[in-house]
């Protein structure tokens, strides 16, 4: 009798096959508009069936935004496996950092602004990834708590981790992804009072 296929091949093809759909689709969607293309054409071109796409994605929104689970752990592991002297606000700031020069070295700049210009038109996707993202306030929460030795997140964490989970959206919407990135992570170190104070 054939052995099994052992696992970690089996997840290494489910998740190439994953990412082909979610390529295949994304590209269509930029081409010709997200509501203009089927999950069967979508199938079709990435050569599997309809059952298959769906079986990775439980939504058509969701094959646009197929690393929600990997960013989540990402994020949530910036916390708990920060560096000795590295606070939690270095370490979320380091993250979106190299996430913005990721996006740009892989992508580059027009590409990047095309594809958000793409979510920020399509009402459906601009809902999706505004949810994504706060899907992921509980996690990032609960995280900085453990780290500070609490049981629960405080109101001040839970009002932190939304703003940092927000600062996504404003970076991925701007042209200059770096300096809104400073600047919204200097208002939430120092607070509002401070950039007041420089106009008074």
């Amino acid at each position: 009798m054939a052995e099994s296929e052992p696992l970690g091949r089996r997840e290494r093809k489910k998740a190439a096959t994953r990412k082909n759909i979610s390529d295949v689709a994304t590209l269509m969607f930029l081409e010709r508009g997200f509501d203009e293309v089927s999950i069967r054409e979508i199938a079709e071109a990435a050569d599997v069936s309809p059952t298959t796409v769906f079986a990775h994605f439980p939504q058509k929104e969701a094959l646009v935004f197929d690393e929600d689970d990997e960013q989540r752990a990402r994020l949530v592991g910036r916390v708990s496996d920060r560096p000795a002297g590295v606070s939690i606000h270095q370490a979320l700031y380091a993250f979106y950092a190299e996430e913005v020069r990721l996006s740009a070295a892989e992508h580059g700049d027009d590409v990047a602004q095309r594809f958000m210009r793409f979510l920020n038109e399509t009402p459906a996707l601009r809902d999706y990834g505004a949810k994504m993202w706060l899907r992921h306030e509980v996690s990032l929460a609960d995280a900085i708590a453990d780290e500070l030795g609490l049981t629960a997140p405080s109101y001040e964490i839970r009002a932190y981790a939304r703003f940092v989970l927000q600062m996504q959206l404003l970076v991925s919407e701007s042209h200059d992804p770096l300096a809104v990135l400073d600047a919204g992570f200097a208002v939430l170190e120092h607070g509002w009072a401070s950039v007041e104070a420089k106009r008074a």
